[in-house]
């Protein structure tokens, strides 16, 4: 992760927009740094965490719309668009919602499975809506310059579908 993180920053095709995209990952590394001999978490999640951070790395890097994948997926499924921040979104939900797990049954906050399970899809839409809400705020503070960021293409309801994605991941 971190050399892929390193390749990406060299000449991202935006920089402003890989700084956005990437900021998740200086965010979660050192929290996982520093929480990580006192609450180990799992080693599938922390593959899972790498995923996702390769994802968002992949983001930064191209920005969503243009990532390479994204592309492929879009020709062999006909698409209108590059459905590579769909991935991301899932990543959203999907990886959150792992750790919350974790976090809620490990600690014995909650002895219930149905309620530690719909508590973890609330977090991973918390997580989702607040994420919009960060996109939203760079849109009306860059202006035309957060189409990078915000990597609509032209789709009215990306918005909603973006958290859909992180729920089917949740």
């Amino acid at each position: 992760v971190s050399g892929a993180l390193l390749a990406s920053g060299i000449a991202p095709f935006d920089r402003a927009t890989w700084w956005m995209e990437v900021a998740p990952v200086f965010i979660a590394a050192p929290l996982l740094l520093a929480t990580g001999r006192r609450f180990p978490l799992s080693s599938l999640l922390y593959a899972l965490i790498a995923v996702h951070a390769l994802v968002l790395i992949a983001g930064g890097a191209w920005t969503y719309a243009r990532v390479p994948a994204g592309f492929w997926v879009q020709e062999a499924f006909h698409l209108s668009r590059n459905p590579y921040d769909k991935l991301g979104h899932f990543m959203q939900g999907l990886v959150p919602a792992l750790v919350a797990r974790e976090i809620l049954l490990r600690q014995g906050y909650l002895s219930s499975r149905a309620m530690t399970g719909f508590l973890c899809v609330c977090v991973s839409l918390a997580i989702s809506a607040v994420y919009e809400l960060i996109e939203w705020g760079a849109a009306v503070a860059l202006g035309q310059g957060a189409d990078e960021f915000l990597g609509t293409q032209g789709d009215p309801w990306d918005t909603q579908s973006d958290m859909f994605f992180a729920l089917i991941g949740a």
